[in-house]
């Protein structure tokens, strides 16, 4: 399908004076969000005018709203859906991206009004063309299809992740200056490696993704996505958590999703909690090997016998080999 040329941009949804004809809004210096990180955000896949799991996207906006004590109604969330699906149908293919932010207070500074007027938010929308299905997807035990991109390869970063407080812990806010430095720590190997292939005129997988610590040390994330792993049978003999579940490795690549046991790492204390990990858990949960919150260690990294990246709008990207910091280098079955 042919991607609209509409170019990319930016239009205010909430307050009301913005209207459904693109009508801008300018955005104040005073505005929080570009202040202090003051809000939240969530990118949406549209594939044929429609949002890609929208029903989870719906979810974020309430939770993150009602964690950040902004106001967002549940009328408000329905007229902000209604529009969300209006946007879609006009884009057809792309991404949508919605920024909430705090609105700005007359209190000087970090703190807000503890009351209604404290609680006002802006609502902004920007919407791309791009593509966004692949040519393949992957099936889930519940009927629902998840976009697969090719296979590339993954490196373990020496960036580390904040550790927040548990009503910030997994939420999708406005503060990523670790995974901004994190980006440009992989864009750096990234340049390096596509030298080095030149130089050596050796064709070799793409660098796909970065493997993140946050500052306990626990592996959580990628640079713009969650993670999902497999472990061989050596290392689950000594796992508690793994000796009761049946955990066979994948024989081939028809029920990649279904065969064998995912583990991903909690978000209780950093990272984000994706749509795309949380619709790969709930489609997983009846099944035979339910995924399991497990923490990834440094000890579990020579053991990982299948790895993948996940987010709404790319769906899953499955990994081929992950190196580590020691320049180790885990291999995993292709898919």
């Amino acid at each position: 399908m042919t991607s609209p040329k509409s170019p990319k941009r930016w239009v205010c949804l909430h307050p009301s004076s913005a209207t459904m004809d693109g009508s801008r809004v300018a955005l104040s210096l005073d505005n929080r969000g570009l202040a202090y990180g003051d809000g939240f955000f969530t990118t949406m896949g549209v594939i044929d005018g429609q949002v890609l799991w929208i029903d989870y996207h719906q979810q974020r906006l309430a939770s993150h709203a009602k964690a950040l004590h902004l106001k967002l109604d549940s009328d408000s969330l329905l007229a902000l859906l209604t529009m969300l699906k209006t946007h879609a149908k006009q884009l057809q293919q792309g991404m949508l991206k919605l920024i909430v932010t705090r609105a700005a207070q007359v209190v000087r500074g970090y703190g807000y009004a503890p009351n209604t007027s404290g609680s006002a938010c802006e609502i902004w929308l920007k919407s791309s063309a791009l593509d966004v299905a692949t040519a393949q997807a992957l099936p889930l035990p519940d009927g629902q299809f998840i976009p697969l991109q090719p296979a590339a390869s993954a490196i373990c970063l020496t960036s580390q992740i904040a550790c927040l407080p548990p009503p910030l812990a997994g939420l999708k806010s406005l503060n990523r200056l670790d995974n901004v430095l994190a980006s440009g720590e992989l864009n750096a190997i990234k340049a390096r490696s596509l030298k080095s292939q030149l130089l050596a005129s050796k064709a070799v997988l793409p660098l796909g993704e970065g493997l993140l610590r946050d500052m306990s040390g626990q592996w959580v994330e990628g640079t713009m996505s969650n993670v999902f792993y497999q472990l061989s049978a050596s290392r689950l003999v000594e796992s508690p958590v793994a000796k009761s579940s049946n955990c066979p490795h994948p024989q081939n690549n028809s029920n990649y999703l279904s065969t064998g046991q995912w583990y991903t790492p909690s978000m209780a204390q950093s990272g984000v909690a994706g749509v795309m990990r949380q619709v790969i858990i709930d489609g997983l949960a009846t099944s035979e090997n339910p995924v399991i919150v497990r923490s990834l260690q440094d000890e579990d990294l020579p053991y990982l016998s299948q790895l993948f990246f996940c987010n709404a709008l790319r769906g899953i990207m499955p990994m081929t080999s992950l190196t580590l910091l020691s320049g180790e280098v885990v291999g995993f079955e292709a898919i």
